[in-house]
């Protein structure tokens, strides 16, 4: 694996699709231009709704629509791996959708699909959320190479279950585009990201929505991008833009030879 620069876009998505994809085509050209090879739109890029379910309204089938088609001529335009931080797809249920994590190839073809696990419930006061309400989880971890990296995906609530990043096997690289509230992210949205990238000695780029949205909600932002040691490479704080890094594969070596914890692994392995 040669050194990669990798991009992660940090939106503050509004109810209108059309109105998002323009924003992301240029941050995404933004981060091209910038040498990223690898760009990431956070959770809920494409639609932040009024209501839950007005995501259940802009869902696509997979493999065609709006949003699809918008994601696979960016891909191939810039000459770039795209990944949609979640795009709502149809399922059996009339009612819910699929939180589908799509990545683009720089030919603009849908190479892999991750449907996120687990589903966001929290309740304080005035401020509630309930996923299962209008998406159905996916049950599979899902991780693929990418020029030389192994790319594990997941999507904001599931960076709270680190058996999730166990269970993607080694990966150099975490993804986690995420919508985080304000309300959990001060507390908790740095301190869970680095700890991934420390127990699991992998880069974690974390593509966040990050400010006051048209719907009344705030999420926290801070989107990042965190290298094997724990430490802070790019990030920031709110509104939208792009933060980029250098992924040198040479500090990776040097983090996990100087500290083989992966290699002292012992719970969760299969016997030998």
């Amino acid at each position: 694996m040669n050194p990669v620069t990798v991009a992660a876009v940090q939106m503050v998505s509004s109810p209108v699709v059309p109105e998002n994809l323009q924003t992301a085509a240029r941050l995404v050209h933004q981060a091209a231009l910038a040498g990223a090879r690898l760009v990431v739109l956070p959770e809920y890029f494409c639609i932040m709704g009024r209501h839950e379910s007005d995501k259940v309204a802009a869902r696509e089938m997979p493999g065609h629509g709006p949003i699809q088609d918008f994601l696979a001529e960016q891909a191939a335009r810039e000459s770039i791996w795209l990944v949609a931080g979640c795009v709502p797809l149809a399922c059996d249920d009339p009612h819910r959708v699929r939180s589908a994590c799509l990545v683009y190839a720089p030919d603009g073809r849908c190479q892999v699909r991750y449907d996120k696990i687990h589903l966001f419930s929290f309740a304080s006061g005035a401020e509630h959320y309930r996923e299962a309400n209008t998406i159905e989880r996916g049950d599979t971890p899902v991780a693929f190479e990418l020029e030389g990296m192994r790319v594990g995906l997941s999507i904001c609530y599931d960076l709270r279950f680190p058996e999730l990043y166990r269970a993607l096997g080694v990966c150099d690289l975490l993804l986690v585009p995420s919508a985080f509230t304000a309300t959990t992210g001060v507390p908790h949205w740095e301190v869970l990201l680095r700890a991934r990238a420390i127990e699991n000695q992998a880069w974690v780029l974390a593509a966040a929505q990050g400010g006051l949205h048209p719907n009344g909600r705030r999420t926290h932002g801070d989107t990042m991008i965190v290298d094997p040691w724990g430490r802070v490479l790019a990030r920031q704080a709110e509104g939208e833009g792009v933060v980029t890094a250098r992924l040198d594969p040479a500090e990776r070596d040097r983090v996990r030879a100087g500290l083989p914890a992966l290699d002292h692994r012992v719970l969760g392995l299969p016997a030998q």
